[in-house]
Formats: structure tokens, C-alpha cells, sequence
């Protein structure tokens, strides 16, 4: 069974190389069983928190960075992730950037119950037979606002300086596993999972009308940073800090930088 099955249906990770003797006697079966439930933590932990050290992983799970290391050789045996180098936004300090693991295309879509070729095929139609590239933009547009209507209700109850991290929650239940955190001149929204990556691959409409409903909801101009949907690891998008401003214009896509 395909590794992305096996998580869709299963909620655990495929297992590899485990037809050995048990370090304590236990049942061969139970102790795979804890292999496999172990194993899809560090997929889920690395998809909640974006590409993840090793020491970050250990922490989070509670393991040994050995016991991570061990589990991380199968994950990307079964090409679940994949290490790549750890980007650095601003100045990069002394030393080799630090080696974080990240989900492939494989592992994230064994998270995924979508239906990516039908709603890319869907928007492919209106595009063709509805007015191009513009009708997909208003097709956006007008999915995020009826999307947006729940995390407009979040945001406008929290504090001005807890709206950024109201809406990270908000997102987080619609499946986005979102964050915010403090940067030097503002704050950074990070969406460690999406949804419809694959089709927003496709058309990056649905990433620009996401873009500006943010502004909207946060008041001020907001900038893409990166998207899933370009290969990056992390949606981040950076909000500046703000007194009394509610100027809405964003700026959406992959910061030019």
C-alpha cells in the first residue's frame, strides 16, 4: 500500500526494516505498532511546525534526538521528508546553517483528503470558459470572503496587539496549522500546512486573494514572504507594525528579495 494511503487511512507512517527481535522481548507486533504511531508523530510534528532540526523535533516529542534521527532515516526512506538546509531571513551568523527535514509532496499528501485534479480541473474550465485569468482571481476572491467570515468574528474580538495570533488560530481549525510570531518590525503569519497547495501551484490566484483578505482583516498591508505552493516549506506572511493605520493594500506572492 502507497505510503500516503497508509497515512489517509491508517493515521500512521509506513514502516521500514523493523522485521527484528525487540530490544526489551516485547511482542514483535505491539512494538512496530509504537514504531509506526512514533514514527507519524515526527510526520505530524514537522507538518504542525514547518521544516524542523533534529533538536527541535526531540523537543517537541519528548524523544531522544538518536530515537528521532532513526525515525526521520525511515521517514525519508519512504520519501515522507526530505532535509534540506535551514533558510536564514536577514544576516546569516558564523557557522554551517543548521539541516531541517521537511515533508515531500509525498508526506504532505498523505495528510491530505482532497480533491486536487478535480478543483484544478474546475478552475481550468472558468478560466476557459468564463473570462480567463480574471474569473479565476473573482472565483478566489469570492471563496476566501465566505471563507474569511469565521476569522473576520476571531480577529474583531481579540485585542489590536493578539489579532495576528487570533487569526493564526481561526486558520489552524480551517486545517492551515498556523502560527504567528514577533519579528524585528512586525510580526510573521506562518502556515505550516495548506490545503490546496497543489492547485494553487496551478493558479496562484487563490494565494493572492488569501493575501488579501489578511490585509483586510488585520488592517494593514501585509507581504508574502513564501508559499507552499512555490516550494517553500512555510506560507510566512510578514505584518508590519502598526499604531493607527488601516490601509488594505497587500502585496502578495514571494517576497522579491
Amino acid at each position: 500500500m502507497p505510503v500516503s494511503e497508509e497515512l489517509r487511512n491508517n493515521g500512521v507512517v509506513k514502516n521500514v526494516g523493523e522485521a527484528r527481535e525487540t530490544p526489551t522481548g516485547a511482542p514483535q507486533e505491539e512494538f512496530a505498532t509504537g514504531e509506526r504511531s512514533t514514527r507519524n508523530r515526527v510526520a505530524r510534528s514537522i507538518l504542525d511546525h514547518g521544516p524542523s532540526t533534529v533538536a527541535e523535533l526531540a523537543g517537541r516529542l519528548g524523544l531522544t534526538q538518536a530515537a528521532v534521527r532513526r525515525h526521520l532515516d525511515a521517514l525519508v526512506a519512504d520519501d515522507v521528508v526530505e532535509a534540506r538546509e535551514q533558510r536564514v531571513y536577514g544576516a546569516r551568523t558564523r557557522g554551517r546553517p543548521a539541516k531541517v527535514f521537511a515533508l515531500t509532496d509525498c508526506g504532505r499528501d498523505a495528510f491530505d483528503q482532497s480533491y486536487d485534479k478535480l478543483a484544478a480541473d474546475a478552475l481550468r474550465w472558468i478560466a476557459e470558459r468564463e473570462g480567463g485569468s480574471e474569473a479565476v482571481a473573482a472565483f478566489a476572491r469570492a471563496r476566501m470572503a465566505a471563507q474569511a467570515a469565521a476569522y473576520r468574528k476571531a480577529v474583531e474580538a481579540a485585542a489590536p496587539e493578539e489579532r495576528t495570533e487570533a487569526l493564526a488560530k481561526a486558520l489552524s481549525v480551517d486545517g492551515y496549522a498556523a502560527t504567528a510570531r514577533s519579528a524585528p518590525t512586525g510580526e510573521q503569519l506562518c502556515q505550516h500546512h495548506c490545503p490546496v497547495a497543489h492547485v494553487a501551484e496551478q493558479f496562484p490566484q487563490l494565494c493572492e486573494a488569501e493575501t488579501e483578505i489578511f490585509a483586510e482583516l488585520l488592517g494593514t498591508h501585509v507581504q508574502r514572504l513564501a508559499t507552499i505552493a512555490h516550494g517553500d516549506g512555510v506560507c510566512t506572511t510578514f505584518i508590519p507594525k502598526t499604531s493607527k493605520t488601516h490601509n488594505t493594500a497587500s502585496t502578495a506572492g514571494r517576497n522579491p528579495a
